[in-house]
C-alpha cells in the first residue's frame, strides 16, 4: 500500500493558500526521511493559480526551486487543475524535475481534461487524476469514466470524497468500481466531516485501492484529511504496510511540526500518542506509568507502549513494563 501525502497542497488551507518556504522545506525532509514515497506541494489550487488571485506565500516557480532538492527522494509532484493547465506550466514543472502532476476536474467532467492529460505525459511526467466529488456519480458512472481517461493516458486515478460525505460501504462501492474498471492504480482521498475518513481509507484498501491520499496531522480544508500518521497506523493494523517508519513519523511531528503549526492555532484531532493508544489498544489510564519508566530506562515511549500491550493490554504492571523496556 503506497501513502501519498498532499499536506503541502491541501493542507495549506489551514494557514491560507499555501505553506511557506520554511514549513514546505521542513515537511519536505519530514516525509522523505521517513519513507513517504509520492509528494504533492504547492499552491492549495494547483499550478496556475498564483496568477489568478489565489496569493500562496510562495509562486510556483519558488515552490518549485524549494522542491528541487527532494525530487531524486521521492515522487514530488503538484496539482493542475484541468482549466488552468497550458503547456508552459506543465513545461516549466518538467524542467523542474517533478515526477508528476495531479490533473483535477469534477467527476462527470472528465472530457474536459483529456488535454491536460495529454500535455502531462507528452513533458514525460506520470499523469495522477482527481475525480473531484466522486459522489456526484454513481459508482458505476465513475467507473465508466475511468476507463476514458485510462484511455486518455492517465497513470493513476484518485477517487476524491471531497466533502468528507462518504461513509465507509460507499468509499468502499466506489473504490471497488473502478478497480474493476481500470488497469491503472485506483486511490482514495476521504475528509474527515463525518469522522469517517480512516475508516474510508481502511474500506478503500479492501476493496482495491493501491494509494490512500492522506494529509500529516489530517492538515487540509474543511475538517481535514485522511491524516497520514493516523491511517500508516490504521492500514499496518488492518494488515497492509507502507514502507514507512511510522516511529520517525511520529518523532517529526511530536518535535518538528505540531510546534511550527503552534503559531496557526492549529492541532491535530488527534495526536501521534492518542494514535499510538489505538493502535496498541493501551488504555490512556497507564500513561503516567508508561511515561515514568520509559524515563527511567531512556527508552522510546511509544514503542513501550506498543510492545507491552503486545503482552498485556488490559492490566500492564510496571514491572513488565520495565522487562520490555530492557529488550527495546
Amino acid at each position: 500500500m503506497k501513502i501519498m501525502d498532499c499536506t503541502l497542497r491541501d493542507g495549506g488551507n489551514v494557514v491560507g493558500a499555501g505553506f511557506s518556504a520554511e514549513l514546505t522545506t521542513l515537511m519536505l525532509k519530514g516525509l522523505t526521511e521517513n519513507g513517504v514515497m509520492i509528494v504533492e506541494m504547492g499552491n492549495c489550487a494547483g499550478m496556475g493559480a498564483y496568477d489568478k488571485g489565489v496569493k500562496a506565500p510562495c509562486t510556483d516557480d519558488e515552490y518549485l526551486e524549494l522542491a528541487k532538492p527532494f525530487v531524486d527522494k521521492t515522487e514530488v509532484g503538484m496539482f493542475l487543475g484541468a482549466t488552468n493547465a497550458t503547456e508552459g506550466l506543465v513545461a516549466k514543472a518538467a524542467k523542474a524535475g517533478l515526477k508528476f502532476l495531479r490533473v483535477g476536474i469534477n467527476a462527470g467532467d472528465g472530457e474536459k481534461a483529456v488535454n491536460a492529460v495529454r500535455m502531462v505525459k507528452a513533458a514525460g511526467m506520470k499523469a495522477f487524476f482527481a475525480m473531484m466529488k466522486a459522489y456526484v456519480l454513481t459508482p458505476e458512472a465513475l467507473a465508466t469514466e475511468a476507463q476514458l481517461l485510462e484511455k486518455a493516458g492517465v497513470d493513476v486515478l484518485i477517487i476524491m470524497d471531497s466533502a468528507g460525505m462518504m461513509l465507509p460501504a460507499q468509499a468502499a462501492a466506489y473504490t471497488k468500481a473502478v478497480s474493476q474498471a481500470v488497469k491503472i492504480p485506483v486511490g482514495f482521498h476521504g475528509h474527515a466531516n463525518l469522522g469517517c475518513a480512516v475508516a474510508n481509507a481502511v474500506a478503500a484498501a479492501e476493496n482495491g485501492a493501491q494509494i490512500i491520499d492522506c494529509g500529516l496531522m489530517g492538515m487540509a480544508r474543511s475538517a481535514g484529511n485522511i491524516a497520514t500518521e493516523t491511517a500508516v497506523a490504521a492500514l499496518d493494523r488492518a494488515g497492509y504496510k507502507t514502507g514507512i517508519d511510522m516511529y520517525g513519523l511520529f518523532r517529526f511531528i511530536d518535535n518538528e511540526l505540531a510546534p511550527a503549526m503552534k503559531p496557526y492555532g492549529y492541532r491535530a484531532p488527534a495526536m501521534p500518542l492518542d494514535v499510538v493508544l489505538g493502535y496498541s489498544g493501551c488504555h490512556s489510564h497507564y500513561i503516567p506509568l508508561f511515561k515514568e519508566v520509559a524515563a527511567e530506562k531512556g527508552v522510546d515511549l511509544y514503542k513501550l507502549i506498543i510492545e507491552t500491550s503486545r503482552l498485556d493490554m488490559k492490566k500492564p504492571s510496571r514491572e513488565l513494563m520495565e522487562q520490555v523496556a530492557g529488550r527495546l
